[in-house]
């Protein structure tokens, strides 16, 4: 585009007039990726950062995310989404809702999103003209939400779901597949029966089972208007009883039912997916070669060219061999693989397309991919397992030391699933406080006033569960800590200097450190804080909120239980606690030299207490001996040696079970108030001389911290969660 300006002659690329939202108007709101958006115009003197390619906005118009917590402007669709080159097993695709296997396909840019798109969705044009459906108007590519009314889609008569294809001047609306691939009203050759075949949006009851696959037909069909039930899934029409496929081009393939693999060897699982289809599957009686209708239909690509994998083109290698994988170095059988001739590579069909620069959240920098990892790095970062020099693995270049699996790096639950490479590395801030002078901050999580650095402080034993930090609620014994002068508000130091991120073994990204004010629920060591909490910027909801607690916790974890350092293992049935002898869900810390296990909450355990039964602080004995019995001075009941309990070193023979010590609602300050289930509750002190009866189990509350029901008209008592759980 040329425009003359006096005698001036100004030149423009056609992209950088119009860019990839110049349909949408300014101001408009829009839904990407679930997150509300909206349209704005660049034409500020200072041009916005894109926030995933991290360079100036040059399109007159951005997509720009609402809220104060996503900021951040979106210059291109390329921006939007990123191409995986890796195989990725039984996703759902975000696109046309689809779930199989996908070999390349995009991924969402945002490492907190989990939206995957096959290519050809992700691809899919933003408007269409002349569509067979509707040829009157164009037809324009929204992500809008579905409607409440479950209005259809006009080609195939399903439920809309998003994204779809609209006309914004009739409110006509197709499906993504409709859209890119239209039905045909009729097949008159079809390959999968002898007589023509018409379309048909919805059945009005279920007459019977496709003719291919056998299973259910619950959307749009074809069927034969010369034969009495015979109908096919719009996506089997097109498979016939006998196919010929590169992947297996020595003898066609037959469809048959599972039950007529009569032989015990016969190979019953896909050769490709390696899952056991019910109905029917496509069969080589002479190769005893077996492949699902899903794989049939999207089988593997014969030959991939990915230089980041290897400098010549692989070819699919589909019989089963035992190998080690050049990429990865591991050694087995494997039925999908591919291979160089030339080079004598082979690499398994998950390692090709592997990123080069990648974050995970179990290091601190960014690693890269080596295809030779070479001396000095014995143990992965992740599984604690030895590392191949001879074979690729991720390394950082920071800490010459560490490295890790290529699969172990690559995994979901420890990746973000985004590529990096070509990216800047930019540092966040991610101090929690300002100085503003000698000894005096201003706290984010106290942001009306400004917080004072107290040195040298002892407390004194009557005011030891009054003063309490408000990040992680234990009491204040010694200095340093920060105070308000105004208000009663406390901090340790090393809590005060938390960090506001942090990458966190639980969600492959990082979380934020946040105080609500409310009371959350830890599922990693099942307490309930009233404290700082670590909130997952991810999509893994079962460890959305952490305890600063269990987040403050880093690999190597060194504890005075046991002699070794400890790492993050996933639990198993047959990982018990060593201190609690209890297994707990999710994970756990371990000892990889002796088997040694120990959960969250006995790992976050304080080592010194204050109790109103001894007159000393009580220590955490961690069973290394047993010299006779133990009762405890709370429940009265034998203490089991081999179970962590507290005690006093002073020759009072004092001891408490760790429950009976703490209890549930350690974590809650004393005096906050919460509601829950419609009730109020207070946190008071189980200090007096009778104690109260819970108002759910009918036993004495025996812990020192129990609730209150804070209502003059019911004044009962709760002693512990489950309590609370059973007054629901």
């Amino acid at each position: 585009m040329t425009k003359r300006i006096s005698n001036i002659k100004v030149t423009l690329h056609v992209q950088c007039v119009l860019g990839d939202f110049s349909r949408f108007k300014p101001n408009e709101s829009i839904t990407i990726m679930g997150d509300k958006c909206k349209a704005v115009l660049n034409n500020h003197s200072s041009r916005p950062f894109c926030r995933h390619c991290h360079e100036r906005c040059k399109v007159s118009i951005i997509i720009k995310a609402d809220g104060e917590q996503k900021n951040g402007c979106i210059c291109s669709t390329s921006c939007l989404l990123s191409f995986f080159a890796q195989f990725v097993n039984s996703v759902p695709c975000d696109g046309c809702h689809v779930k199989g296997n996908k070999y390349g396909c995009y991924k969402c840019s945002e490492a907190s999103c989990n939206c995957w798109f096959h290519k050809e969705c992700a691809e899919a044009p933003p408007e269409i003209n002349h569509h067979p459906s509707h040829p009157e108007h164009p037809l324009f590519l929204t992500d809008h939400s579905p409607t409440r009314d479950d209005t259809p889609c006009e080609a195939c008569g399903q439920k809309i779901l998003s994204p779809c294809y609209t006309c914004l001047t009739c409110e006509f609306k197709v499906d993504l597949i409709c859209g890119i691939k239209p039905l045909a009203s009729a097949i008159e050759y079809p390959v999968s029966h002898d007589h023509p075949l018409a379309l048909f949006k919805k059945r009005e009851e279920d007459k019977g089972p496709c003719e291919v696959c056998k299973e259910s037909i619950g959307g749009p069909f074809y069927s034969c208007l010369e034969c009495n039930n015979i109908f096919f899934h719009v996506d089997c029409v097109h498979l016939s009883k006998e196919v010929n496929l590169p992947c297996h081009s020595t003898h066609p393939l037959k469809i048959i039912t599972p039950e007529s693999l009569i032989d015990d060897d016969a190979e019953r699982k896909c050769h490709f997916c390696v899952i056991q289809p019910e109905n029917m599957l496509y069969h080589c009686s002479l190769c005893n070669f077996t492949l699902c209708l899903g794989c049939t239909k999207l089988p593997p690509p014969l030959v991939v060219d990915h230089t980041n994998t290897h400098t010549h083109p692989l070819r699919l290698f589909s019989s089963k061999i035992a190998f080690a994988c050049n990429v990865c170095g591991v050694l087995g059988y494997d039925n999908m693989l591919y291979l160089c001739l030339k080079c004598d590579f082979l690499v398994h069909i998950h390692c090709v397309g592997l990123p080069q620069v990648i974050n995970i959240n179990r290091h601190d920098h960014r690693i890269s991919f080596t295809h030779h990892l070479g001396h000095g790095r014995a143990h992965c970062g992740v599984c604690r397992q030895s590392v191949k020099q001879y074979y690729g693995a991720y390394v950082c270049s920071i800490c010459p030391n560490y490295a890790v699996h290529s699969q172990c790096a690559v995994d979901l639950t420890v990746w973000d699933g985004l590529e990096l490479e070509g990216t800047p590395d930019i540092s966040e801030d991610i101090a929690p406080f300002k100085v503003l002078g000698d000894n005096l901050i201003c706290h984010f999580s106290h942001r009306g006033h400004n917080l004072l650095l107290v040195k040298d402080y002892v407390t004194v034993r009557d005011y030891y569960e009054w003063f309490r930090c408000d990040a992680c609620i234990c009491p204040i014994e010694f200095g340093p800590f920060y105070i308000c002068p105004i208000c009663p508000f406390f901090l340790h130091a090393k809590c005060a200097n938390l960090p506001t991120k942090k990458k966190l073994v639980f969600d492959p990204t990082p979380y934020k450190l946040e105080y609500l004010g409310v009371y959350l629920y830890c599922n990693l060591c099942k307490m309930i804080s009233c404290g700082f909490v670590y909130i997952s910027q991810g999509f893994i909801k079962n460890y959305h909120y952490v305890d600063i607690h269990c987040g403050s916790i880093s690999e190597p974890f060194v504890h005075n239980g046991h002699f070794h350092p400890l790492f993050f293992v996933t639990t198993k049935k047959d990982r018990h606690c060593n201190a609690c002898k209890r297994v707990p869900d999710g994970y756990m810390l371990t000892c990889g030299a002796c088997g040694f296990y120990l959960c969250l909450y006995c790992a976050t355990l304080p080592e010194k207490i204050w109790h109103m039964s001894d007159e000393h602080p009580l220590i955490l004995y961690y069973g290394e001996k047993a010299n006779g019995k133990n009762w405890c001075e709370v429940c009265e009941m034998e203490l089991d040696p081999s179970i962590w309990f507290f005690t006093c070193y002073e020759d009072c023979e004092v001891a408490l079970h760790v429950q009976c010590a703490l209890g549930d609602f350690s974590r809650l300050k004393p005096n906050w108030r919460f509601i829950n289930k419609e009730r109020i509750y207070k946190v008071v002190f189980n200090n007096h001389s009778s104690r109260p009866l819970c108002s759910n189990c009918h036993d004495r509350c025996k812990v020192p911290h129990i609730l209150k029901e804070d209502d003059e008209q019911k004044n009962g008592y709760t002693c512990s969660m489950s309590c609370l759980k059973g007054l629901e």
